[in-house]
């Protein structure tokens, strides 16, 4: 299973995922209880890779991840650049607007909640679609 990441102060995004892109969870966790809501999640899922994105707080959280899960599972890092757009148009596509939301333009709704659990969907997606074309490559 693969952990995704979104790096953050006061809040961190998580979502596991297996190699054929079956979500298996995802949730926006404040970041005091990253490590015990961590611990939980490898217990149950059996992480064998993490990627973080590349931005904020990365380096800090690598380093927080190596102690919790253990330094034996790879972390890698990711362009997380446009990543918070990509999930914004998600969320809406996970949760389609409801009532007058549904008036307003795409491009001006705003979700109602924090949506760094699906930067930490597109994190995977990203490496997991990298991977692939480096399949294809023959690297």
């Amino acid at each position: 299973m693969i952990l995704g990441f979104d790096p953050g102060s006061d809040k961190c995004g998580i979502a596991i995922m297996d190699k054929d892109k079956q979500l298996h969870y995802h949730q926006v966790v404040e970041s005091a209880k990253i490590t015990t809501t961590i611990t939980k999640l490898n217990q149950q899922f059996d992480i064998n890779l993490i990627v973080i994105g590349d931005q904020t707080t990365s380096e800090f959280w690598k380093q927080n991840l190596t102690k919790i899960i253990s330094e034996k599972i790879p972390i890698i890092k990711i362009d997380e650049r446009y990543s918070s757009l990509e999930a914004r148009d998600r969320y809406w596509q996970i949760y389609p607007p409801q009532g007058l939301v549904r008036l307003i333009p795409p491009g001006m709704r705003i979700p109602p909640k924090p949506i760094d659990d699906i930067v930490a969907i597109i994190l995977i997606e990203r490496y997991l679609n990298s991977k692939s074309i480096l399949d294809l490559s023959g690297k």
